[in-house]
C-alpha cells in the first residue's frame, strides 16, 4: 500500500549524469512516484548546464511547489546540495548512507537528496533514494519546531 505518491524530479551535471539516468528510470518505475521531471543535463549535451544552475531550478521547483521532492547528482553532491540551500524555502543535503537518508526526512524534513557520483556506487545510490522516498515528515514531531527556527529566519532574511 502505498500511502504518499511524489512529485519528484531529477538533475545532474556531466560529472552526474550516469546516475541521474540510472536514479531516473528508477522513479519512473516506482509505485511512490506519481510523476518524475528530468532536468538535465541531457545524454547528447553533458556540458550543457553546471551543477548551480541545475540545482536551483530543481530548488526554484520545490518552492513554488511544482514537486515535493527532488535528487540532484554531481561528482560528490556537495555542489548540488550548496546550490539547492540558496533557494529559500528549500532543504537540501548530501547524504551518502541510510541514516544520514532517514535522519533528512524525520529531523530536518529535507526535500531534496544529493549523491555523489564519485563517492558511491551505483547500488547504494539507488537503495538511498529508494530508502529516502519511504519517509515522510511528522509535523507533529519534536522536530517540527527545529526545522521551523530555520523557516522563520528565511521569512525574516528573505
Amino acid at each position: 500500500m502505498v500511502s504518499k505518491r511524489w512529485r519528484m524530479a531529477v538533475g545532474s551535471d556531466d560529472a552526474g549524469l550516469d546516475y541521474k539516468e540510472m536514479i531516473l528510470a528508477d522513479l519512473r518505475a516506482d509505485e511512490r512516484v506519481e510523476s518524475v521531471v528530468d532536468l538535465g543535463v541531457p545524454v547528447d549535451d553533458p556540458e550543457s548546464a553546471t551543477y548551480g544552475e541545475v540545482g536551483i531550478r530543481l530548488a526554484e521547483m520545490v518552492a513554488a511547489g511544482e514537486i515535493d521532492r527532488g535528487v540532484l547528482i554531481c561528482g560528490t553532491g556537495i555542489g548540488m546540495a550548496i546550490s539547492a540551500n540558496k533557494v529559500p524555502g528549500v532543504r537540501a543535503t548530501v547524504a551518502h548512507d541510510s541514516f544520514s537518508v532517514e535522519r533528512s526526512i524525520l529531523s530536518n524534513n529535507c526535500q531534496v537528496l544529493t549523491l555523489g557520483q564519485r563517492v558511491i556506487g551505483p547500488e547504494l545510490a539507488r537503495r538511498l533514494v529508494s530508502e529516502w522516498l519511504g519517509y515522510e515528515f511528522d509535523s507533529s514531531s519534536p522536530s517540527n519546531e527545529k526545522v521551523s527556527v530555520i523557516t522563520r529566519y528565511e521569512k525574516r532574511a528573505c
